[in-house]
């Protein structure tokens, strides 16, 4: 693992228990390391190892570092902190001897090394001499917290953590001064906790959690545990006061304070694809309990079994919002899809006119925008919107094609670019000769058109041409054309690309 004269030294943390909770980090130096090392009581059964387990490979060198007593008596002559100080000695030599030949040493931690860990006691005695890195892991607080599904602290909350052998008045006074709690290394110092959480007036609020995130866990009121029945490895968890209610009782109450009412959110979904995607438009889209849309826009989305989807046809456009603002009355967030943006011959005004009915009144509506299908082909052509320019649709579904020849001549004789929508369909077939044959009344046959199809997409293609050349027979519903300008260019680029763009002053 280590190419240097010396190794080096790794305090990992892993966590409280289950070996699912070891960081990705750890494991991999756990896999990677000449060395493993871990403590045990005099029996040699080393929690730490067993959680390591499913990450160490054959042909490790493994150095167990067995404690010589635990809470019994001693007759060494410095007594039980004398007889722990030789051992952690005796540890760090033995540890030293692999770090001076070159070999890595991973010393194996239960929760986090630095935080009650027995890894510290190596690292003081080791860190000024090698290279040295610690790993931190989940502590057996916050791992206890997880499961027992109640926050430790919130706002300006004040958290303490105690070692159970601390004096039971101290830990009494302790634990009245401070808002949420955990007492650790319970054990034999379980009565005493006890008694000090009832002398504190915290006993009713205390909860008892053994071995957490294990297939051993046990969760209970500490009230309520025999003081038999606790090993060493259980905590006393006080949880935030702020949410001593059962989980189920605060989803209630929230429901209940945001009221019955919903919302619709209309989310423009660009041309295509997540990367046109805004992130507020994906924020909608994620908290959404429905979706509504066209069925090829509203496949876009990815599907999500919490959401229920209503794909409609693309042309029930009245049908769907009002769809949308009925579910919204009913409690529901919904969202509606729009390709491209919503405000832009697209979903936008269908729902907000159907809700001035009275009966949506007050339901609300927000609109999200996203990059229109114009703006996408003029990206890709270069910037043939760069001055000013008119957006309009051919088709005559909507509106009677007398209009739109009148708004089509105008924006010619004004010497706009155009973007165009909706050029041609199964069912229209003629609405783009007849607006090319109505620009040529007023732009020369030169004048520069962008033929953009599935912009985005996976069909993506640019086609460059000219009013007098283009071809209706290449265009259909999935194009946008972009008409130039009198003052439109088409530059070839020395790396043999092609720009079109609109200059931004306009000749005097």
């Amino acid at each position: 693992m280590s190419d240097m004269l010396t190794g080096r030294l790794w305090g990992v943390g892993l966590g409280p228990g289950d070996p699912e909770l070891v960081t990705v980090k750890a494991a991999r130096l756990i896999g990677e390391a000449d060395v493993i090392a871990f403590h045990s009581a005099r029996h040699g059964r080393s929690i730490a190892r067993s959680v390591a387990a499913p990450y160490l490979r054959d042909g490790q060198i493994e150095e167990a570092l067995i404690y010589p007593l635990t809470t019994e008596t001693t007759d060494h002559p410095g007594g039980y902190q004398g007889a722990i100080d030789d051992f952690y000695a005796a540890c760090a030599v033995r540890l030293a001897a692999h770090l001076d030949a070159g070999r890595d040493v991973v010393v194996l931690c239960e929760g986090d090394p630095l935080f009650y860990g027995s890894y510290m006691h190596m690292h003081k005695r080791l860190s000024h001499r090698y290279t040295t890195e610690v790993v931190p892991g989940v502590t057996s607080v916050s791992g206890a917290s997880a499961v027992l599904g109640r926050p430790l602290v919130e706002r300006d909350e004040i958290l303490t953590v105690l070692p159970g052998t601390l004096p039971a008045e101290v830990l009494a006074e302790r634990l009245a001064a401070t808002d949420s709690a955990a007492v650790l290394k319970l054990g034999r110092t379980f009565t005493k906790v006890r008694d000090a959480l009832a002398e504190a007036g915290r006993l009713d609020e205390a909860w008892y959690v053994e071995r957490a995130t294990t297939g051993g866990q046990r969760l209970a009121p500490l009230a309520e545990v025999d003081p038999d029945s606790v090993p060493y490895f259980s905590l006393a968890l006080i949880p935030s006061p702020a949410n001593a209610a059962p989980a189920a009782a605060a989803r209630e109450s929230e429901t209940s304070a945001a009221g019955t009412s919903g919302e619709v959110v209309v989310v423009g979904l660009g041309p295509a694809g997540r990367p046109w995607l805004t992130p507020e438009a994906q924020e909608a889209l994620a908290a959404a309990d429905e979706l509504i849309g066209y069925g090829p826009y509203l496949d876009r989305v990815p599907p999500n079994p919490r959401q229920l989807r209503h794909p409609t046809d693309n042309r029930v456009e009245a049908e769907r919002a009002a769809h949308a603002l009925e579910l919204a009355l009913a409690g529901s967030r919904v969202a509606v899809v729009s390709s491209g943006d919503p405000g832009v011959f697209a979903m936008a005004s269908a729902v907000l006119e159907v809700a001035c009915e009275p009966r949506f009144a007050d339901v609300r509506v927000r609109v999200l925008p996203g990059l229109t299908a114009a703006h996408a082909v003029a990206s890709r052509a270069g910037a043939p919107l760069g001055h000013d320019y008119c957006v309009l649709s051919l088709s005559d579904l909507l509106k009677p094609w007398e209009v739109v020849a009148e708004r089509i001549s105008a924006a010619a004789k004004a010497d706009l670019v155009l973007a165009i929508y909706n050029p041609a369909s199964k069912s229209r077939t003629w609405q783009v000769a007849a607006a090319r044959d109505l620009l040529l009344e007023h732009r020369a046959p030169e004048t520069p058109v962008v033929i953009g199809r599935d912009v985005g997409g996976a069909g993506e293609r640019l086609t460059f041409t000219t009013l007098g050349e283009l071809d209706p027979a290449v265009v259909d519903m999935r194009c946008l054309l972009i008409v130039g300008s009198s003052t439109t260019r088409v530059a070839e680029r020395g790396d043999g690309g092609r720009v079109v763009f609109t200059p931004r002053r306009y000749p005097a």
